[in-house]
């Protein structure tokens, strides 16, 4: 019975490795990707300025995006996932061959892109329990990407 269990596990492994080492397709653009998704999704869209902001948010020299789902209406509803949390934000990062892949999902209130010590980072504006706090004020946790990897330098 130990020798099935074993033998079941080695196949369930190899068949998951390729799954797991797949790359991620490339997107052509994240604002098209995402506002096709929001246009099946919803019976009537509207897409506000702030739905997409681009800049190099990985201090590469290439220019990236940031999509706010906070800054649509789909059918009349204001940021449809939004939560007491904030709303989704999704980080794509775009590669010197062309294309995007999304780094990351938060669900934050807001961010400020300011240059400290030389690089870009992003001050993220969350919900407080994220800072392990039960206040009313917003956390704001610092992160620098780097290569395409959120790093955490200070909560509060």
């Amino acid at each position: 019975m130990r020798t099935v269990l074993v033998l079941v596990c080695n196949i369930l492994l190899l068949l998951a490795a390729p799954m797991a080492l797949a790359q991620q397709q490339l997107l052509s653009d994240p604002e098209i990707y995402e506002k096709d998704h929001f246009r099946e999704r919803c019976k009537a869209v509207e897409f506000d300025a702030e739905f997409v902001n681009r800049l190099d948010i990985n201090n590469d020299g290439i220019i990236d995006a940031v999509v706010n789902e906070g800054a649509l209406a789909c059918d009349g509803k204001r940021g449809p996932d939004c939560t007491e949390d904030g709303c989704p934000h999704n980080f794509y990062l775009q590669v010197k061959e062309g294309g995007y892949f999304m780094i990351a999902t938060a669900q934050i209130y807001s961010y400020d892109f300011i240059q400290r010590f030389g690089n870009m980072v992003f001050v993220l504006k969350m919900h407080p329990r994220f800072c392990d706090r039960t206040d009313e004020a917003p956390c704001e946790m610092t992160v620098r990407v780097r290569g395409a990897k959120f790093t955490t330098i200070s909560r509060k």
